[in-house]
C-alpha cells in the first residue's frame, strides 16, 4: 500500500468526521512530521476494544512516521467528562484514578511503539493553572454553546441536575491540546465539543488549531455501547481464549463493524465478507472465528489465536454433540430450511422455518438465518435443531 492509499484509509476507516479534512490530508501527504494527540481518562483499570479504535488509530499515524501524544487524564479523570452520559458522572478520587491508571501504558503498549512515543499526565499542566488563567479559559465559551450539546440539552429538558463542574471539562480537555501543541487530536464522535474546544484554546494562545479525526462509537457485546459500566466490554488485558469466547458471544451484526474499526484486515476482504453473509455463502459464525482470531492476533500473537480457537471449538462448540451423530447430505446453495424438511428435522417447510426463526436451529453452536443456505465449508460441521437433534453434514 502506498503512501497516498494509506492516507486515504487512515482518514476514512472508521471515521465518522475529520475537520480539516482537505487540510489535514494534504499535510498528510507532504511529509510533514505531525504531533497526533489523544487522550484517555482511567476510569476503569480496563482499556477496552471501544477506546481502542483510536489507539489502532494512532498505529497508523505512527507507521507513517509522526509522533504520538498519549495523554493519560489522572487530572480530567477527577472531574469527570459527561459527553456520552445520560445522567451526572459522580468525580472520582484521585486515589481510584490512580489505581486505574496504573497499567494504562502497558496496555497502550500492546498496539503503540512506546519508546517512540510521547507519554504525559495532565496533572502537568492543569494542576498547575489558578483562577486568572481558568477565568481566561472559560472566557473563550458561553453557556449557551455548552447546553446546546444534545446529552445536556436532554438533561435538562428532563429536569436532570447538570454541575458547573462539568462544563469545566470541555476547558481542561481542551487546554490539554495547547500545552502539548497538538497538530491533529483523535477521538472518539462523542468527544466532538472536547476537541473543539482545544481548537478554540489553540486560536485564543496564537497556535495553528489542530486538525481533528473522529472515530465511530463500537456497541459491546450486548449490543449496547460498549462501557465498563455495563460490564459488555472486550478488555486488551482479557486472556486470549477469554477475549476469543467474548468475541464469540456477540451478535452477528456487528461482525462487519468490528472487523472494520478492531482489525487491519484490507476493506476489500471485508466486503466479500460481508456480502458473504448477506448471501448466504458466508456463514456467520465462520466470518466472526476470523474475526476473534484477527483480534486476538493484534493482542496475543498468532500462536495464542490458533490455540483459542481450537478451544473454543472442543469446549463450547462440541462439548454437547452426541458421539454417534447420522450424516446428511446437502448439495451447496441448498435452503436449510429444505434440509430440514428432507431429513426428518421438521414435519414440514413452514415448521422448519418456525424453528429456525424462533433460534432453534445452529450449526457448530451459530442460529441459522431464516435465507441461511448451505457454504462449501458447512462440510462436516454439526447441524442442531432443538435440544436434541443433531446431524453432521456432508457437502454433495
Amino acid at each position: 500500500m502506498n503512501t497516498q492509499m494509506q492516507v486515504d484509509e487512515i482518514l476514512t476507516r472508521g471515521v465518522s468526521e475529520v475537520i480539516d479534512l482537505d487540510r489535514l490530508r494534504a499535510r498528510l501527504l507532504s511529509g510533514e512530521s505531525l504531533r497526533i494527540k489523544f487522550g484517555i481518562d482511567p476510569t476503569s483499570p480496563n482499556i477496552h476494544l471501544g477506546r481502542a479504535v483510536s489507539l489502532l488509530k494512532l498505529r497508523d499515524f505512527q507507521n507513517l512516521g509522526h509522533t504520538i501524544v498519549f495523554i493519560v487524564g489522572d487530572f480530567t479523570g477527577v472531574v469527570g467528562d459527561t459527553s456520552d452520559k445520560e445522567s451526572e458522572r459522580p468525580m472520582l478520587s484521585s486515589e481510584a484514578v490512580h489505581q486505574n491508571m496504573r497499567s494504562y501504558v502497558e496496555q497502550a503498549a500492546k498496539l503503540l511503539d512506546i519508546d517512540k512515543i510521547e507519554v504525559h499526565y495532565n496533572s502537568e499542566w492543569l494542576g498547575k493553572l489558578d483562577y486568572n488563567e481558568i477565568g481566561e479559559h472559560a472566557d473563550q465559551f458561553s453557556v449557551a454553546e455548552f447546553i446546546a450539546r444534545d446529552n445536556i440539552k436532554k438533561r435538562l429538558d428532563a429536569g436532570k441536575r447538570v454541575s458547573l463542574r462539568e462544563m469545566l471539562y470541555p476547558l481542561m480537555q481542551g487546554y490539554d491540546s495547547v500545552a502539548v501543541e497538538a497538530d491533529v487530536e483523535i477521538g472518539g464522535n462523542d468527544q466532538r465539543f472536547n476537541i473543539l474546544s482545544g481548537r478554540k484554546l489553540q486560536a485564543h494562545y496564537k497556535q495553528v488549531p489542530q486538525d481533528v479525526l473522529l472515530t465511530n462509537l463500537i456497541l459491546g457485546t450486548d449490543g449496547r455501547k460498549m462501557s465498563s459500566s455495563f460490564g459488555n466490554t472486550i478488555n486488551l488485558l482479557d486472556g486470549a481464549q477469554d477475549m476469543f469466547g467474548k468475541i464469540m458471544s456477540a451478535p452477528d451484526d456487528l461482525i462487519i463493524d468490528y472487523l472494520v474499526h478492531c482489525t487491519r484486515v484490507p476493506m476489500q476482504e471485508i466486503s466479500q465478507i460481508a456480502e458473504g453473509i448477506v448471501s448466504g455463502t458466508l456463514n456467520p459464525r465462520d466470518a466472526k472465528l476470523r474475526l476473534a482470531k484477527e483480534v486476538i492476533m493484534i493482542y496475543h500473537g498468532a500462536d495464542a489465536a490458533d490455540e483459542a480457537e481450537r478451544y473454543f471449538i472442543d469446549t463450547f462448540s462440541k462439548k454437547e454433540i452426541p458421539q454417534d451423530v447420522r450424516e446428511v447430505t446437502v448439495k451447496i446453495d441448498e435452503k436449510y430450511i429444505d434440509v430440514l424438511a428432507k431429513n426428518g428435522l421438521a414435519e414440514s417447510k413452514s415448521d422448519a422455518r418456525r424453528k429456525i426463526d424462533q433460534g432453534g436451529v445452529s450449526l457448530e453452536g451459530e442460529k441459522l438465518f431464516i435465507d441461511a443456505l448451505v457454504a462449501e465449508g458447512d462440510d462436516d460441521k454439526v447441524l442442531k435443531v432443538g435440544k436434541k437433534d443433531f446431524v453432521k453434514i456432508k457437502v454433495a
